[in-house]
């Protein structure tokens, strides 16, 4: 998972995106329903750059196989701090084929559905270009 962390903590979202396996589930923390697909995947993890202010890891967890990784972090939308997790399973590639979203407090995680909210019509319109 260094690469991951490497590219997120670098901003470089074209390092993350390349980590994505096609067929990627992305389950929110804010949204009921899991999205499907790289496409849709990338552009939210690209919503989620432009939304997190003070964005930092601060420790990472492994499964013993090494296919299993939860990335603990910190963040800050508007003046909500949140604390959270990404929980991260690769397939055999190496790419990342499952990844879910924690984050508490309830507040922090309102005000991230609300900055999402406002992300929406933009992430569908990347979303559709990338699948193009």
């Amino acid at each position: 998972m260094r690469a991951f962390r490497e590219a997120v903590e670098a901003r470089d979202l074209d390092a993350v995106e390349a980590l994505l396996a096609q067929d990627v589930v992305f389950t929110s923390p804010v949204v009921f329903k899991p999205y499907h697909g790289k496409a849709i995947t990338a552009a939210i993890l690209r919503a989620v750059i432009r939304v997190f202010e003070d964005f930092r890891y601060d420790r990472e967890l492994a499964g013993a196989d090494g296919r299993d990784h939860a990335l603990v972090f910190t963040a800050r939308v508007g003046d909500r701090e949140i604390s959270g997790c990404d929980f991260i399973h690769v397939n055999e590639d190496g790419l990342i084929d499952d990844f879910m979203v924690m984050v508490r407090p309830l507040s922090g995680a309102q005000a991230l559905a609300e900055a999402m909210g406002a992300q929406f019509d933009r992430i569908a319109k990347e979303a559709e270009a990338q699948s193009a």
